[in-house]
């Protein structure tokens, strides 16, 4: 039987070695937790959350949707886990961590085709193929190899974690539950501000004290989790025009208007614990405590879990890596995740879903052509290869990214649709090639 190396459990690693494994593929798979903690995992389970437990839109029509409908329609461990454990969060899919963790750990474990280590790999094995899914947190020693190994420095950004409460520490008669624009259903936990509560609160954020940053480090955010206290010091009304945007967000019985509201989220099913919607923080664990406790209904908030701050590394990979992301100067040594520069957990996810494919039918002796541009994995595999700007920064799926042939549309809805529509085809086609 051939026999395939994956060094990561995370949502890439999770997702490759099943994909191998479901088409008969050997796999070891390798992960450092429990023996090995990280500044940001909680947990020894396989593809855990670290940030927020929300997957991201999941609304038919939007590119992150696209995305997930390709990877359900490809069999995805991670998606199948998600769908089956998913708790209320409006148009997103925001999941039960607890439970969704667990299933994907005791199917990986239980397979038949995987040997599961618990153990850290400081050094690349030399057997091929492998793939790296160590995510942005990899190890200090096994960073060094690979840094070695592609030739050139690593690039790296700082990740925030957002603070979790305990549901039963709420002010519920200060608050309300509703949808923003009225999207879905109404899941979210609003605590509204008026001006003089907004003004006082990001003035607090300001003057709160912060983690210090290393001597050597310097603050290199992705603009898709800029911690609060980062967007606080771009300006007054930063804040009230992003994560506290009030709009669409009237109280549903008085139609009152604010000027900032703090959105929460569910974390489990049970509704035990929310979680604070875009304010992720690298402020101490007491500044948290006394400034996330102005919000209108947060005055006596107990926390399950306090924001953070981690450095998050990934590679150059349109320097580094070939489309099918294996390295170019070794075609059997291949990377998938967040290392590769995409950002957000589902992105991950679809890198390793397609590192683990590709390779077991290569393995088989079977064709494999990757997917097509014109769908979302497509699409992620040419901004991680093809793309050539001297600054490469993570990225989220979006419809930028899409091949898109003929006259533009211009009407965005409709221009949208298309994409999504030529996707699904596109991909259908692929499948009945290359997907079996």
């Amino acid at each position: 039987m051939q026999r395939l190396t994956v060094i990561g459990a995370g949502l890439a690693g999770s997702e490759a070695a099943w994909q191998a494994a479901e088409r008969g593929i050997s796999v070891t798979l390798y992960e450092m937790r429990p023996t090995v903690g990280t500044p940001a995992h909680q947990s020894d389970q396989c593809a855990e959350l670290v940030c927020s437990n929300s997957l991201g839109s999941n609304l038919p029509g939007s590119a992150p949707h696209l995305l997930k409908e390709e990877l359900r329609r490809l069999g995805s461990l991670v998606m199948r886990s998600a769908d089956r454990h998913a708790v209320p969060a409006g148009g997103a899919l925001a999941v039960d961590r607890d439970l969704y963790g667990k299933e994907i750990t005791q199917a990986l474990e239980n397979h038949p085709n995987i040997e599961f280590r618990r153990e850290e790999l400081k050094n690349i094995p030399k057997d091929r193929p492998v793939i790296i899914a160590t995510g942005p947190l990899t190890s200090p020693d096994l960073s060094e190899e690979i840094a070695q190994i592609i030739g050139s420095e690593h690039l790296y950004f700082y990740d925030a974690l957002s603070p979790i409460i305990d549901a039963d520490t709420i002010d519920y008669s200060k608050a309300f539950f509703a949808s923003r624009y009225g999207k879905g259903t109404d899941d979210y936990l609003n605590c509204p501000m008026n001006r003089e509560q907004y003004q006082n609160f990001v003035n607090e954020i300001n003057g709160a004290k912060k983690v210090v940053f290393k001597s050597f480090e310097k603050a290199a955010y992705f603009e898709g989790c800029v911690p609060i206290e980062e967007l606080a010091r771009r300006g007054e009304k930063t804040l009230a025009f992003g994560p506290l945007k009030p709009v669409g967000l009237n109280h549903p019985e008085t139609g009152e208007k604010y000027a900032a509201v703090l959105q929460l989220r569910k974390e489990n099913k049970e509704g035990t614990a929310f979680n604070l919607v875009g304010c992720q923080t690298k402020m101490t664990y007491p500044e948290q405590k006394r400034v996330f406790r102005m919000a209108p209904g947060l005055e006596n908030a107990e926390f399950f879990r306090y924001g953070a701050i981690h450095r998050n590394t990934y590679i150059n990979a349109p320097d580094s890596l070939n489309r099918d992301l294996s390295l170019k100067t070794d075609p059997d040594l291949y990377f998938a995740g967040q290392i590769v520069g995409v950002e957000g957990y589902v992105e991950s996810c679809a890198m390793g879903m397609i590192s683990g494919l590709g390779i077991a039918r290569k393995l088989l002796d079977q064709p494999f052509e990757l997917p097509p541009s014109q769908t979302a994995i497509g699409a992620l595999l040419d901004y991680v290869s093809e793309n050539r700007k001297a600054n490469y920064q993570p990225m989220n799926i979006n419809f930028g990214l899409f091949l898109q042939e003929g006259p533009r549309e211009r009407d965005k809805k409709l221009r949208n649709a298309k994409i999504v529509q030529h996707a699904l085809d596109a991909q259908e086609q692929w499948m009945k090639e290359f997907a079996s």
